[in-house]
């Protein structure tokens, strides 16, 4: 506390005096803090007596006019600063250690300092790519706002705004005792003097303000008499769509086995959350760990003794799966500035100014009936059902004294919050042997012998030992589970797709999709031809034949999404994910002849190949399995969920091929590594799209393997 006093004249009379007080950010730049409460108490009869309160101006200022004298003494308090308060000292003996009083016509100035630590600083990059701080811009150079508060405030709301130049949307982290905002500032075009304002307002009204100016110039280049031409790749505009395929991109890697195993480990082991976790899966977490513990385990049973263990594993793959499906309304929606923008950087692909996030909610959403923003397609699919009323709970979640329209109606959740999932995930992976695996495992474990040559027969089962009890609940629930032949009709029911052998004979579908299959390799072959015209830098690639072909493939998905569409994907996802868990313990390492050498991507891999060599299955590996379902996924819910019915202008398209290149040749690679088929053969070699079932082609690879054994 500094304290100081300026005589006025004619200090006799009358006996009164001003106080001013000013409460400022003792951590930071000595910026003036607005909105928080200064309270004056009086100290008389041994006790604190509360004399007046005044709430901070712009400036940090409050002022008392008080009595003055050596017979007044008084003490500060403040609330109401960020969270931060402080009472007048404490008492030593019969009186405060600290009291002052005010000389008569006077004014006696006292600061308070409250530690914000709120920080505002410009940084460019330097000439071998180290960050500077300064004031001046260099236009078309790489800035960035390296803004910063003590993280013991929480989550204040901070607002940012600039006279020009663009800003992004902040990156987030923790740096020691503070909390760090870094926001990408678009310098192109800026010249002249520019000004950076940031302020910070806390939930208790106080606020904070600071203003960063400084002078934009022109970059100038030395050019000498030699010049240097290259050709770049053609230029596209931004459209709204990429902030959608970046949530589905995010969405399926929050889904991915690794992460499903670390947030396990998280909440059954005590083990610490990735580093490498994007901020918003981190918040996921706990989300996850809230859905399991206060809805699942108090709503999920099982009719079966001692099967407890499997229960909340079940529950917690459950809640794993529903957290990180949606595309959600809030912080928790599958953004990731940095990582997302260095991803459209490799493909040449515009960045939004205001970010995808901003893109995502206010650009591409749309709003309908004043029941909330959807996905367009979504929206036009609301739009052809004026008479049917949006109800907002379940039927579970409904009060018995509800209203009884609520029986009837399109599910708000489902219609905002569609469930990005897509079953050719399942399909690969059972084609890859997952199911088949985990079925031999625990017929096994059940003492029972396959026919004919059961490799298993003569195999100890004593590793499994620790996981006897989870094997057993897994078991038992057997019933409850999907069967072979649901999922099989399921698979032919959304893409013509279907698997071959005995468990699933006397196949009868009633609806089926014929002309997926065809449709969907003609895109990627039409893929691979842009992609050779993307790549020449002569050519200006044609994207409308890629249009037409995601036009054709969106219209024969959206026949199949009817029936189990809605439940089937994530209940086999589900039940998948724990099989990998399963397999992925290191009890099955002991069990199973595996291949340590062999760098799987993920642990439950080398367990599915070694029990294909030893039952004389087909010997291509899982990983590419895998690999088509991680990738088909992908490229199926940007062809599902995109409003591709009413587009005529190829941007989209080519926009679209671009952002999904690793999708679509990492699919045709591992299709070619499967079953033997080459999609990318060539338009001009006059070969007719392969549209044969893929297991009508593995069957003839593993028959062509063992009649080479």
């Amino acid at each position: 506390m500094i304290t100081k006093s300026k005589k006025m004249p004619n200090c006799e009379a009358p006996c009164n005096g001003t106080l001013r007080v000013r409460l400022y950010d003792s951590g930071g730049n000595k910026i003036p803090i607005k909105g928080a409460s200064i309270k004056v108490l009086e100290w008389t009869l041994s006790k604190w007596r509360h004399i007046e309160a005044q709430i901070t101006d712009e400036n940090g200022h409050a002022v008392f006019e008080l009595l003055g004298g050596d017979s007044h003494r008084y003490g500060l308090a403040y609330e109401n600063a960020f969270g931060f308060h402080e009472e007048p000292a404490a008492c030593l003996g019969d009186e405060p250690q600290e009291l002052f009083s005010i000389d008569c016509n006077c004014t006696k100035q006292i600061n308070l300092g409250v530690p914000v630590n709120f920080t505002q600083q410009l940084v460019m990059c330097g000439p071998r790519s180290e960050e500077l701080l300064c004031q001046d811009i260099v236009a078309g150079q790489p800035a960035k706002l390296r803004i910063s508060h003590s993280a013991a405030l929480g989550t204040p709301d901070i607002k940012l705004s600039s006279n020009q130049g663009g800003l992004s949307q902040p990156s987030i982290f923790i740096d020691g005792m503070d909390r760090v905002y870094e926001i990408a500032v678009d310098t192109t075009g800026m010249q002249g003097g520019y000004s950076f304002n940031a302020s910070l307002k806390h939930a208790d009204g106080s606020s904070i303000a600071t203003n960063l100016i400084g002078t934009a110039v022109r970059n100038v280049q030395h050019v000498d008499a030699r010049t240097t031409t290259s050709l770049t790749r053609t230029e596209t505009s931004f459209t709204e769509d990429t902030a959608f395929w970046t949530g589905i991109r995010n969405s399926a890697e929050a889904l991915s086995f690794n992460n499903y195993l670390s947030f396990m480990d998280w909440i059954f082991c005590g083990k610490q959350k990735p580093r490498e976790l994007s901020q918003f899966e981190s918040d996921r977490y706990d989300e996850k760990h809230v859905m399991w513990r206060d809805k699942l385990l108090k709503n999920r049973f099982l009719p079966f003794t001692d099967s407890d263990a499997y229960r909340v594993v079940k529950a917690a793959t459950e809640a794993f799966v529903m957290v990180n499906c949606g595309i959600h309304r809030n912080d928790l929606q599958p953004f990731d500035p940095a990582r997302d923008e260095a991803y459209l950087n490799r493909r040449d692909l515009p960045i939004p100014p205001s970010g995808l996030n901003h893109a995502f909610n206010k650009d591409y959403l749309v709003g309908v009936d004043g029941n909330g923003d959807v996905l367009p397609y979504l929206a036009v699919i609301r739009r052809k059902l004026p008479d049917i009323p949006i109800k907002i709970k379940p039927f579970e979640e409904a009060s018995p004294n509800g209203d009884a329209d609520e029986c009837f109606g399109l599910l708000q959740e489902k219609l905002a919050n569609p469930c990005l999932l897509e079953l050719i995930w399942s399909y690969w992976h059972e084609e890859g042997m997952l199911v088949q695996t985990t079925n031999a495992v625990t017929r096994r474990f059940q003492n029972v012998r396959a026919s004919g040559r059961d490799p298993l027969a003569n195999l100890e089962m004593d590793p499994l030992r620790p996981l006897n009890n989870v094997l057993w609940g897994y078991i038992q629930d057997e019933q409850h589970r999907l069967t072979v032949n649901r999922r099989n009709y399921e698979y032919d029911h959304h893409y013509g797709l279907r698997l071959e052998g005995k468990a699933v004979q006397n196949f009868r579908p009633a609806d089926t999709r014929s002309k997926f299959l065809e449709a969907f390799h003609h895109l990627l072959r039409l893929c691979t031809v842009f992609y050779k015209q993307d790549d020449d830098t002569t050519v200006k690639a044609d994207a409308f034949p890629v249009l037409n072909a995601l036009k054709e493939v969106h219209l024969i998905l959206s026949q199949g999404a009817h029936n189990q569409f809605g439940d089937l994907p994530s209940t086999a996802r589900i039940e998948m994910l724990m099989q990998q868990w399963l397999l992925a313990r290191p009890e099955f390492r002991e069990l199973l002849p595996t291949r340590i050498m062999v760098a799987y991507p993920e642990p439950w891999m080398d367990r599915v190949d070694a029990m294909k060599k030893l039952q004389g299955w087909t010997d291509t590996s899982v990983l590419h399995f895998r690999n088509l379902g991680m990738f088909g996924e992908q490229l199926l819910l940007s062809i599902r969920w995109g409003h591709w019915s009413d587009e005529f202008e190829p941007v989209k398209a080519l926009n679209w091929a671009r952002f999904f290149r690793p999708q679509a040749q990492g699919y045709i690679h591992a299709y070619r590594a499967a079953t033997g088929v080459d999609l990318s053969v060539d338009l001009t070699a006059n070969v007719p799209v392969d549209s044969t079932l893929p297991s009508v082609l593995l069957q003839k690879r593993l028959a062509s393997q063992q009649r080479a054994m």
